[in-house]
């Protein structure tokens, strides 16, 4: 893990892991800590159904959760997923798609009513993919979006990736391309960005972990709010992937080798919070 350069265009938080934990334990009570899911907590795999959060990962964010004022795992997953890994830690809120669906510490799961009536759309689709797209090509239906996988047949990526686009161009909804992953979700202005501008607010600091190039949105939420408030610490943290290239890692503050790595430097981490 290391420090990325800091001569960037967009204004960043010259801390080093070790001086950004010690500045966030003064401000603990006040600080949120945002986590992406996949590839930043569990290592990315080609079946999404079977993704396992990285050694150490669960047991470092239990220990976290009562030292800070919120942990949000932020992902594209819908919260009935993460609720399988999450449900058993207490303090922990959970944002799927993209802030489409969300639930606090094990409540239920509240639904963006803009989103609701593109159910049926999104389960059209998803039968339509299945359909028409070629072998190869994982068509994930989560009730508020279709993901279309080519991780096992990255040959397919053009072609997918086309399908998808002129489907929702189609069909009136909007794409957001992953790691070797296009998704298709309803026109309703959601994205991590905003759930994370809505969750700073009256917040004295805030650390995002992500590895895509969704995460920059949340990013951009951070130096928004630095920005506005000299006070406020943000700090933005990449999980390094070849999939993505420099693209995250350039818009954040630190790096971190992988999911297991981030095991370790959360683990770390509770030793300055907890």
């Amino acid at each position: 893990m290391s420090p990325l350069n800091l001569g960037n265009q967009q204004p960043k938080t010259p801390l080093n892991a070790d001086r950004a934990w010690r500045a966030t334990a003064d401000r603990a009570a006040e600080t949120v800590l945002f986590f992406d899911f996949d590839g930043t907590l569990a290592p990315v795999a080609d079946d999404p159904t079977q993704v396992q959060p990285a050694p150490k990962v669960l047991a470092a964010i239990e220990a976290l959760a009562p030292a800070v004022r919120r942990v949000a795992i932020v992902s594209a997953r819908p919260v009935e997923f993460l609720r399988e890994h999450f449900d058993g830690l207490t303090g922990v809120d959970l944002y799927g798609l993209y802030g489409l669906e969300h639930s606090h510490s094990g409540g239920a799961t509240v639904t963006e009513p803009a989103a609701l009536p593109w159910v049926p759309t999104m389960a059209e689709l998803a039968d339509l993919g299945r359909a028409e797209l070629p072998p190869g090509t994982l068509v994930e239906y989560k009730r508020l979006s279709v993901a279309l996988h080519w991780r096992t047949a990255p040959q397919l990526a053009a072609t997918v990736e086309q399908w998808g686009r002129d489907q929702a161009e189609r069909l009136g909804l909007r794409v957001q391309i992953g790691r070797m992953v296009l998704e298709i979700k309803p026109p309703v202005d959601r994205d991590k960005g905003m759930v994370i501008d809505e969750l700073v607010q009256g917040a004295r600091g805030a650390w995002y972990f992500g590895d895509d190039v969704s995460d920059i949105k949340a990013f951009a939420a951070l130096r928004a709010r630095a920005a506005a408030d000299p006070d406020f610490l943000g700090v933005c943290v990449a999980v390094a992937n070849p999939e993505t290239g420099d693209e995250v890692a350039e818009a954040a503050d630190l790096t971190i080798d992988s999911p297991a790595a981030l095991g370790d430097f959360l683990t770390e981490a509770t030793h300055h919070l907890a």
